[in-house]
């Protein structure tokens, strides 16, 4: 039976979050001494700004991941539900991506030559996404900044546009955001951003058909960037008919549709394009394909690609800001080839999305029972919970309902329980690795930790 709506104690809060902020720096004093001396060489002791966003007082240190599950230095073992933010998607260490780079390694790591990798991933990638003409970089932030280059190449028109609350990597063009009174700003928090991002972006709210079709009514956008459903803000999915709107007033507009596949590869072993049969010119995915090892793609429609082709000068294609010396680099297509063709296989999206689905409901049934107003969302292979009653429409009304108190308090409640949640959200996604006992653990730590909130 459903208990009425339950509400927040905020004094209750605070005093719980107390306790275990205590408990985690007890359970963890080798991780907190390698803290203290990183500090020494490591600007703010991390090795990235992000870093300091764990719950805790200091990061855990690793010691081992493998599978579904990372040590620590203080000897802990943990169920990962961050998956390296989408990274270790595969698992960590997967057998067969081990093997691919070990036997790569001693054949040589790059070179600036093509391997036959390059070609079999290729195939792969267009049997995934239906798109046939395949370049490679490091990170999506990369490919997607190549991928806007040649939009505004082939187009001749300079501005993008992104939705709000988006997440495109550190591509400066996506760092943008609607402020209070509908103009185009940095995304809070932005750091120092080398122009006014409104001189190059516009900013429509996702899901809002009729905000797109007014920033492509002038035809002065080379590129629509987009995540087809939202997830670094948290899982916001698409209406019915939305994408396909987006498609058609892109052709209308003479606009290129770029998607980015990064997180939302989740959705199947074609993302979301597979699963919706979307049909971009442009499509980028980043770290999931490469089981750890940095790699990333981006992929064209055969009547964009034809535009491209010969379109760059031979003399200048070494200058003209697309690419770098290590991207399709030999190791990386190794370690790509071996993780899509045996691992992250159409076989294992589906044992991953069952999971995720008893992941929804266990967490369903303690929001139901508790009488907590969240909700959860599921997007393939990855889940999360809100902190709002009804499915999220934009990305600002779910940034509206976060609470980054309760949710620190939430992760770091599961930490102390031997449960890693992605430090950026209430999300967890499934690895091939992940075990459906691995998920009812999640299960009842979260229970443990409504229940102390709201009993």
């Amino acid at each position: 039976m459903t208990r009425p709506s339950a509400r927040l104690d905020r004094d209750l809060l605070a005093r719980l979050m107390a306790v275990e902020l205590t408990r985690f720096a007890a359970d963890h004093p080798r991780s907190a001494a390698l803290h203290e001396r990183a500090k020494g060489s490591l600007l703010e002791g991390v090795p990235m700004p992000w870093m300091v966003k764990w719950a805790g007082p200091f990061p855990p240190y690793v010691a081992v991941a493998s599978g579904a599950h990372f040590s620590c230095v203080d000897g802990h073992d943990y169920v990962d539900f961050c998956l390296g933010d989408t990274g270790a998607m595969a698992g960590h260490g997967p057998a067969a991506t081990i093997a691919a780079v070990e036997r790569q390694m001693r054949r040589g790591i790059t070179h600036m030559l093509p391997t036959e990798d390059a070609a079999w991933v290729g195939e792969e990638l267009t049997r995934r996404f239906s798109l046939g003409a395949w370049q490679f970089a490091l990170s999506a932030s990369d490919a997607n900044r190549w991928a806007l280059r040649l939009a505004r190449h082939i187009i001749g028109r300079s501005k993008v546009v992104v939705h709000d609350h988006c997440y495109h990597g550190s591509v400066d063009e996506a760092i943008a955001m609607l402020g209070p009174d509908g103009s185009v700003v940095p995304v809070r928090g932005s750091v120092g951003p080398q122009v006014d991002v409104a001189q190059t972006t516009r900013v429509v709210e996702f899901n809002d058909i009729t905000g797109l079709a007014a920033a492509l009514a002038d035809r002065d956008v080379a590129a629509v960037l987009l995540e087809p459903a939202l997830t670094n803000v948290g899982i916001v999915l698409p209406e019915a008919g939305y994408l396909e709107a987006v498609r058609e007033l892109t052709r209308r507009s003479g606009t290129l549709l770029i998607i980015d596949e990064t997180h939302t590869i989740c959705a199947g072993p074609g993302g979301a394009t597979g699963a919706w049969r979307l049909e971009p010119d442009v499509l980028v995915i980043g770290k999931t394909i490469g089981g750890g090892i940095p790699a990333a793609a981006y992929g064209f429609s055969p009547e964009i690609a034809e535009r491209i082709a010969g379109s760059i000068a031979v003399d200048d294609s070494d200058v003209g800001g697309i690419g770098g010396t290590l991207a399709g680099y030999a190791l990386s297509l190794a370690a790509v080839r071996a993780t899509l063709g045996e691992v992250l296989t159409d076989e294992a999206f589906g044992r991953m999305t069952a999971l995720a689905e008893r992941w929804e409901v266990g967490v369903n049934e303690v929001v139901h029972a508790s009488g907590v107003p969240w909700h959860v969302t599921r997007l393939g292979a990855r889940a999360e919970y809100h902190f709002m009653a009804d499915l999220p429409r934009t990305g600002a009304e779910q940034w509206a309902h976060s609470d980054p108190e309760l949710e620190r308090f939430l992760h770091l409640w599961a930490m102390n329980r031997r449960v890693l949640m992605t430090p950026f959200h209430n999300m967890a996604l499934m690895s091939p690795a992940t075990t459906e006992s691995d998920v009812d653990r999640h299960t009842e730590v979260f229970a443990q930790a409504v229940e102390a909130l709201f009993a």
